[in-house]
């Protein structure tokens, strides 16, 4: 059996967004730590649903068509570490199975090993014991054992048995998956999808995939009360162009006086166009020289700009008071989950302010729109998270412009970060100095536990109080300043001169008062801090540097 229907094929891939939907929850619990914003199955499931909306507008009968359009949509919806690697490993299967009209055993096996080897390629650092893993073994056991079969079915029957296989040794990889007896979950939702294609008959694949924005409420921020009459250009113009047209840029300038906040993006055979514009039409037949248009999709801003107003929704990003014109030496982008934090991140010039964090990762799109966004010639991203790494410097990839990440991997690493830039100092030197701030500063998480566990020796129950710094789990308990103040004494050094709290969304004042008082008797020598960064989640975020 092989597969030469392109319908059966699409109905495939679909079925594996389907099956990882249905089990994300299931991969986000295999999270190593027990907090309550392990996403790696929402990530995953994000990012699938993406490459199924792009793999639907393509409307192909051609298999490597489809492999392209789904690897193209899931490039650009890509979320979270675990979102950009599943990208990549799409991308490389459609690499690799190339121009093919029918997937045999052969086409199979040389999709499995490109994408292996490209999903290895997109990691500087790959750890073993991760999806990374999984994928690897299963290409390289369908390079080895490829000619012994002929049925399609029965290959990737053994095939996924054998990534079942890798997954259930990652524990032996990770000392940390083993101590929370837990296998990866990245390589858990990578079976998950995998099982989905197998099992398609079973599982339901007619409904249509709509991709729907992040939406923030924007009564957390101060906009001005207006109606709408001074937005230049009216109309928020989106569409794809079928194309091998090579010179996209070309084609950027040629839409550049038409309008601004122009986003153009390279895929196979494909060129992603959104710009701002009072002349769609212009817009379009300029396109429509290249190709076919598809996904057209036209919003009036005014109309949009009247329901923000009036706070039923706004974009998933905001920018303080800039001069679209203006072009400036440097612009900012930060990644935010908190309203204050964000407040924060715009008193110290953040130019772009991406509402995100562990809760919801922001996609390589929604950093590219942003990027776009700014009209300076260096651009800092300032992702906050390290799982949003992946996904900024995928944009980065992406990107004409000069973009420096500057890899945070918490929020109170960006703002000692930011307040390390110098206007000065040219972008290399600044990327340099920014970047070596990072390691001077300690970040203490308080938050729950969403079940029973136990990790370095602490016995962990459900609804706990636990404190994470550095990536382990030093403190638990059923207290939640009680386990504050000790996590803080195992971080606090001679070297320290300053605690900041920032406490969040949900953290009782009598809480916060009470922190306040102990912390300034005990840290005498030390200068104490409080803001409210009203993140969600997590009662408090703590500074020590």
């Amino acid at each position: 059996m092989n597969i030469t229907d392109g319908k059966l094929f699409t109905n495939m891939l679909r079925a594996a967004y389907l099956n990882l939907e249905k089990n994300k929850e299931e991969v986000n619990r295999l999270n190593v730590f027990p907090v309550p914003d392990g996403d790696t199955g929402t990530n995953m499931s994000l990012t699938l649903k993406s490459a199924v909306k792009n793999m639907e507008t393509e409307n192909s009968e051609d298999i490597s068509k489809i492999a392209k359009a789904f690897s193209t949509g899931s490039l650009m919806g890509a979320r979270g570490n675990s979102g950009v690697i599943t990208s990549q490993i799409l991308r490389g299967f459609s690499q690799g199975i190339d121009d093919a009209k029918i997937i045999d055993v052969e086409t199979l096996k040389n999709g499995l090993v490109q994408a292996y080897k490209i999903a290895y390629k997109a990691v500087m650092k790959p750890t073993e014991g991760t999806i990374l893993t999984v994928i690897r073994g299963i290409g390289e056991f369908a390079e080895a054992n490829y000619k012994n079969y002929v049925d399609v079915k029965v290959f990737f029957e053994d095939i996924i048995a054998e990534g079942k296989k890798v997954l259930e040794s990652t524990p032996e990889m990770l000392p940390v998956l083993k101590q929370a007896g837990v296998v990866d979950a990245g390589g858990m939702g990578l079976i998950v999808i995998l099982d989905g294609i197998l099992n398609y008959e079973n599982i339901e694949s007619s409904e249509s995939i709509s991709v729907e924005t992040a939406k923030i409420n924007s009564s957390s921020f101060p906009i001005a009360q207006d109606t709408g009459d001074d937005i230049k250009y009216g109309y928020c113009t989106e569409f794809m162009i079928e194309t091998d047209y090579g010179d996209y840029l070309k084609f950027r300038n040629d839409i550049s006086k038409f309008g601004d906040s122009i986003l153009v993006v390279k895929g196979d055979g494909l060129i992603k166009t959104h710009i701002h514009t009072n002349n769609p039409g212009v817009v379009l037949e300029k396109a429509l020289q290249l190709g076919q248009l598809k996904d057209i999709k036209i919003d009036n801003m005014r109309i949009q700009h009247n329901h923000i107003i009036a706070g039923k929704e706004a974009d998933e990003y905001f920018d303080p008071a800039m001069d679209p014109n203006k072009k400036m030496k440097y612009g900012f982008i930060s990644v935010s989950s908190g309203e204050g934090f964000s407040k924060l991140f715009k008193e110290l010039g953040v130019n772009k302010i991406i509402s995100g964090g562990q809760t919801m990762n922001p996609s390589t799109e929604t950093i590219l729109e942003a990027v776009d966004e700014i009209n300076a010639d260096n651009i800092f991203v300032f992702p906050n998270n390290g799982n949003i790494i992946l996904a900024a410097e995928q944009a980065k990839s992406l990107s004409e412009k000069n973009i420096i990440v500057i890899k945070s991997k918490t929020i109170p690493q960006g703002i000692t970060s930011l307040l390390s830039f110098d206007e000065e100092l040219n972008p290399e030197e600044n990327e340099k100095e920014m970047s070596e701030v990072l390691s001077t500063v300690k970040t203490a998480q308080l938050t729950f536990s969403i079940r029973d566990t136990e990790i370095n020796g602490l016995k962990i129950k459900k609804d706990d109080i636990i404190g994470l710094e550095g990536g382990e789990i030093l403190s638990t308990g059923k207290k939640l300043n009680k386990v504050t103040l000790d996590l803080l004494s195992k971080i606090v050094d001679e070297d320290s001169s300053l605690i900041t709290v920032y406490y969040g969304e949900d953290t009782e004042d009598k809480h916060v008062n009470d922190l306040e008082r102990k912390l300034t008797r005990i840290y005498e020598d030390l200068d104490i801090e409080f803001v409210n960064g009203g993140q969600p989640l997590y009662y408090y975020i703590i500074s020590v540097e």
